[in-house]
């Protein structure tokens, strides 16, 4: 068991960290901070730099935390918040990413869920510190608040 939730922390929280560096840069085939900024602007948000600045960071941080393990739930409630934003960009297009759809993001979601719901295993840094296991509230915690804050960010930047 510790070896998969080791594979899913490192995988997911890789990709999301990557997914943020793309976004304030031109590594992993970013478009620099200037192409990130035009994203979240032709997506329909406000902001600007500062939106894609906080939402590069917002997921290399979670993304990195995710990985090592550390505040596993409270890493894990940033990758559903940033990737909630995400779904909210891609639902009009249905479920499947062949058409631009949601379901990459609600797979990334739904990861974030489960290591809050499991913990992040014995392989993390969680454990070396000490902080296992987590008491079991923690997975609604995360996910309302990992939900939550993406639907209000949603709700702040988006231009109606």
């Amino acid at each position: 068991m510790n070896a998969g939730l080791l594979l899913l922390r490192l995988v997911v929280g890789l990709l999301v960290a990557g997914h943020g560096v793309q976004k304030v840069s031109f590594h992993l085939g970013g478009r620099g901070l200037a192409g990130g900024t035009e994203e979240f602007r032709g997506d329909g948000f406000r902001g600007g730099m500062l939106t894609a600045l906080t939402a590069g960071g917002s997921q290399i941080g979670s993304g990195l935390l995710l990985a090592l393990g550390l505040l596993t739930p409270l890493s894990a409630a940033g990758t559903m918040g940033v990737m909630c934003v995400a779904l909210t960009v891609k639902w009009p297009h249905g479920l499947w990413v062949q058409n631009d759809g949601f379901e990459y993001p609600f797979v990334l979601i739904t990861s974030g869920a489960v290591l809050s719901a499991t913990g992040p295993g014995r392989w993390s840094l969680d454990a070396a510190l000490g902080l296992l296991p987590w008491p079991s509230w923690w997975l609604p915690a995360a996910v309302v608040a990992g939900v939550g804050g993406g639907l209000a960010t949603r709700l702040a930047l988006h231009r109606r």
